[in-house]
């Protein structure tokens, strides 16, 4: 049997690879509306969408975005930065959880489409460390109640990577522990 990484009806997921060089060129606003139209048909807690995104093509915004983020100094480099946010208020309940979950589905579903669109992305964590949120909500300049969970770096990939998947059977369990 073939490895599923080789199945060309789930290249979407197993040739989607974090992507820290790219080219330079821009990205069509056609592609964005894409990725944010795939973004937008993730599924949600009580269908309360709480995601929220700032798109970010200033080359010193995504260096300023890039200074609090250690491991992300390539996001200046990208042609775009989507940063997900999530809106504490619009989360079913008011609950951080529910918002973290449904924008977290949302960021998967962007990174997809992005790699079937011949973009490469890397998503960059923000969200729990403080330090990184509050950097980013000042650099963005976000409200009150929206909380900065992650940064897309996004653009045409600069590096090839192939196609895996880090399927681990010792992390599967049947029926009880």
């Amino acid at each position: 049997m073939s490895k599923p990484e080789d199945n060309p009806a789930l290249d979407c997921i197993f040739g989607r690879r974090s992507i820290r060089k790219y080219t330079g060129q821009p990205v069509e606003d056609e592609k964005i509306e894409i990725l944010l139209k795939a973004a937008m048909a993730a599924p949600s807690a009580v269908a309360k969408d709480p995601w929220r995104f700032v798109l970010v093509r200033d080359r010193e915004n995504l260096r300023n975005l890039s200074r609090g983020l250690p491991n992300g100094r390539f996001l200046s480099d990208a042609a775009l930065g989507i940063v997900v946010c999530g809106d504490r208020n619009a989360a079913h309940g008011g609950l951080e959880g529910y918002m973290v979950q449904d924008c977290t589905a949302a960021l998967e579903n962007m990174l997809i489409a992005a790699h079937q669109l011949g973009l490469g992305t890397c998503w960059l964590g923000v969200y729990p460390r403080e330090e990184r949120q509050k950097h980013v909500a000042a650099v963005l300049k976000l409200p009150k109640g929206v909380e900065a969970l992650a940064a897309v770096a996004v653009g045409y990939p600069g590096e090839e990577r192939s196609a895996r998947t880090r399927y681990n059977e010792s992390f599967v369990h049947y029926e009880t522990w």
